[in-house]
C-alpha cells in the first residue's frame, strides 16, 4: 500500500523545473525580495524624516516605537535572507539539513494566513474597518467601501485562497527536495558502506584461496 507521502512524492515542478532547481530559484526569489525590503528599512533609518508620517496627530512615543518596530523589521530581514541562502546553499550542495529552516518558515506562513482566513471568516467586519483606516486617495477606496460585505468577504477569501493554494504548492516543492536529497544522501552512504566492506573482505578471501596453492605439495614424478 502506497503512503499519501509517497503518492505526492514528484521529483518536478512547475511542470518542467527539477525540485533542487525550483528550490534554489525559491530561496534566491526570496533572498531579493528581503534585499529590497532590508535596503529600504536601512534608507528609513538613515533618513526619519522621510518615511516617517508627517502628521500632528503622532506623538514622540509613536516615533519611538516606529523606530523600534523598524530595528525588528531590519533583523527579521537579516534572518530571512540567511534561512533562504541556507535553503539555496542546501539543494545546490545536496545537504538536506540546511533545507530545513526555510521549510519551518513556509510552515508558519502558511499558518498566518490560514489564520488570516479564519478571521475573515469569524469576523467578517474587519474588513470594513481595515478599508476605512486606508489613505483617502487610496484607488477606488469608495467603490470598494460602497460593496456589500459578503461580496466583500468573499473576494477576500478567494483571494486568500488563492494565495494559500499557492503556498501550498511551494511548500510541497520545498519538502520533495528535501525528500530527494536525503535519499541521494543515504544512498550514498549506503554506497559507500557496501564498497568499503567488499574491499575489506576481498583480500583474506583471496589470501586464504592462495594458500593451498602456494604450499601444496610437488608432484609426484616417478625415477
Amino acid at each position: 500500500m502506497i503512503s499519501p507521502w509517497d503518492r505526492w512524492y514528484s521529483t518536478s515542478c512547475c511542470l518542467c523545473c527539477h525540485v533542487r532547481t525550483g528550490t534554489i530559484i525559491l530561496g534566491i526569489w526570496y533572498m531579493l525580495i528581503n534585499a529590497v525590503v532590508l535596503l529600504i528599512l536601512l534608507s528609513a533609518l538613515n533618513d526619519p524624516d522621510q518615511y516617517h508620517l508627517t502628521s500632528v496627530e503622532l506623538s514622540s512615543d509613536l516615533d519611538v516605537m516606529d523606530d523600534a518596530n523598524m530595528c525588528i523589521a531590519t533583523a527579521i530581514s537579516l534572518l530571512m535572507i540567511l534561512i533562504c541562502g541556507m535553503a539555496t546553499y542546501g539543494a545546490y550542495k545536496q545537504h538536506a539539513a540546511w533545507i530545513i529552516p526555510f521549510f519551518c518558515y513556509q510552515i508558519f506562513d502558511f499558518a498566518l494566513n490560514t489564520l488570516v482566513a479564519v478571521s475573515v471568516v469569524v469576523y467578517p467586519n474587519t474588513i470594513q474597518d481595515y478599508l476605512q483606516q486606508l489613505p483617502g486617495n487610496f484607488p477606488y477606496k469608495e467603490e470598494i467601501m460602497s460593496m456589500n460585505n459578503s461580496g466583500l468577504v468573499f473576494i477576500v477569501l478567494l483571494f486568500v485562497g488563492c494565495i494559500l493554494a499557492f503556498k501550498a504548492y511551494l511548500i510541497g516543492c520545498v519538502w520533495n527536495c528535501y525528500r530527494y536529497v536525503s535519499g541521494r544522501r543515504t544512498t550514498e552512504v549506503l554506497l559507500y558502506i557496501t564498497t568499503n566492506d567488499t574491499t575489506v573482505l576481498l583480500p583474506p578471501y583471496d589470501e586464504a584461496m592462495a594458500i593451498p596453492a602456494k604450499h601444496s605439495p610437488p608432484p609426484y614424478t616417478s625415477a
